[in-house]
């Protein structure tokens, strides 16, 4: 049986999902796996990958949502980004973007923060 924690996090996923489709993205992956991490959304628009972390709440109490996406969480996003882009052999611009969603009673409102981070150059 899925937590609270697991099913609103699940529901944000969904609307988050529906959210890019209509905006005119073609989702490719979700919950995509390399060895511990995780990418919630793979899309694609024109000619850009985007790799979408989805944060979901059930009110602003504890914050924006968006800011639980730490510099460490980051780093993972970016390892896991950089897999997939060999592993599927893409050529594409990408970018990582941040949704996140509040769900207050049966409504959520979804915020999209295209370009969220960046990967540092070392």
């Amino acid at each position: 049986m899925k937590n609270n924690s697991q099913k609103q996090g699940r529901e944000g996923e969904i609307a988050a999902r529906n959210y890019l489709l209509k905006q005119g993205y073609e989702v490719l992956e979700q919950n995509w796996r390399y060895k511990k991490y995780e990418i919630d959304i793979i899309a694609k628009k024109d000619e850009t990958l985007v790799f979408v972390e989805v944060k979901t709440r059930k009110n602003g109490t504890f914050g924006e949502p968006e800011l639980s996406v730490t510099r460490q969480k980051q780093g993972f996003l970016i390892a896991a980004a950089k897999q997939y882009l060999i592993e599927k052999d893409v050529e594409l611009e990408s970018r990582f973007d941040i949704i996140a969603v509040i769900r207050l009673n049966n409504n959520h409102t979804v915020k999209h923060l295209e370009g969220a981070f960046y990967p540092l150059l070392k």
